[in-house]
């Protein structure tokens, strides 16, 4: 490697290992746009380092990228404190490998939209512990290398990381292809207002979570189970098609791992749902509305045929 820290070269060197960055950042963060700001100001200070000094680029980068993240992490949980309604993570397409391989139902976990809201649980070191450990499966000598630690320390932390996030879901969760077979099940039925099909197809305590962020019109808690969730969605329906300058759209699509209903209204962007799926029954909505959570999925969506 060069040590002149800048041109052409930096910035190969840098694109091989972009993606990788991003992964971490975005499971670190839960926002694809606070993602690629750590990642562009890793790549700054990567274009200004003396490369010849850095024996391992991987490594380094991912030091510099964790660190930046969990300094965003302290103020973010602040600004996630005041957040109006449930705070839900930026969804992010995941078909073209925007998140790294994920070839397995563990791997796609570590993406999952549920898991996700359960990191936000962890102060922002045992957050990048839990994520260096269970979805890059980093060692503790190497995470505390990452973080400034001790190796005892690093476990301590990250045993007190699984622990807080124990409460997760252990039901069956069904292979992919049979989760997006009962999501395009519930789109078809919610189109053609089937509430036999629709019963059937949500588990009797299914949660529904609306993120609006206060920027659009949105439930500001959770809407639990069956009855209340179908009331919802005949209302949130109507309302989306009736909306002058019309055109309800939308498309399954595979979004943190799982499919997820890709909606649009009047030709725009209304919002991402994903769906968490126990069984042969939907068990969890995620739905993002926040436009302002909307703008990386827009981005992707533009660039798909």
């Amino acid at each position: 490697m060069t040590g002149d820290g800048g041109g052409a070269g930096s910035a190969e060197e840098f694109t091989a290992y972009r993606r990788r960055m991003f992964g971490l950042a975005y499971r670190l963060l839960g926002s694809a746009e606070e993602a690629e700001d750590a990642v562009q100001d890793a790549y700054l200070r990567w274009s200004r380092a003396d490369r010849a000094a850095i024996e391992q680029p991987g490594a380094w980068l991912a030091k510099v990228v964790t660190n930046l993240c969990v300094n965003r992490l302290t103020s973010a949980r602040a600004r996630r404190e005041r957040y109006v309604g449930p705070w839900l993570p930026e969804p992010v397409l995941t078909e073209g490998g925007a998140l790294g391989p994920l070839e397995s139902a563990e791997q796609r976990d570590a993406v999952s939209t549920a898991l996700l809201v359960l990191l936000e649980r962890l102060t922002p070191t045992e957050r990048a512990v839990y994520v260096l450990r269970e979805a890059f499966g980093y060692s503790h000598r190497d995470i505390a290398g990452v973080l400034d630690l001790t190796e005892a320390n690093s476990r301590q932390v990250y045993g007190r990381a699984v622990k807080r996030v124990a409460a997760r879901e252990t039901r069956f969760t069904p292979a992919v292809e049979r989760q997006r077979e009962l999501v395009e099940s519930f789109v078809t039925a919610a189109r053609e207002g089937d509430l036999a099909r629709l019963e059937r197809l949500l588990a009797e305590d299914v949660i529904w979570w609306s993120d609006g962020g206060g920027k659009v019109s949105a439930a500001r808690r959770p809407i639990v189970g069956r009855v209340k969730v179908m009331r919802f969605l005949a209302g949130t329906v109507g309302k989306l098609g009736a909306t002058p300058g019309g055109g309800l759209a939308v498309r399954v699509l595979e979004s943190n791992g799982g499919p997820a209903v890709v909606v649009w209204v009047g030709g725009q962007l209304y919002g991402v749902v994903g769906m968490t799926t126990l069984g042969d029954a939907i068990g969890g909505v995620w739905s993002v509305l926040n436009p302002e959570k909307l703008g990386f999925a827009a981005r992707q969506l533009a660039a798909l045929p």
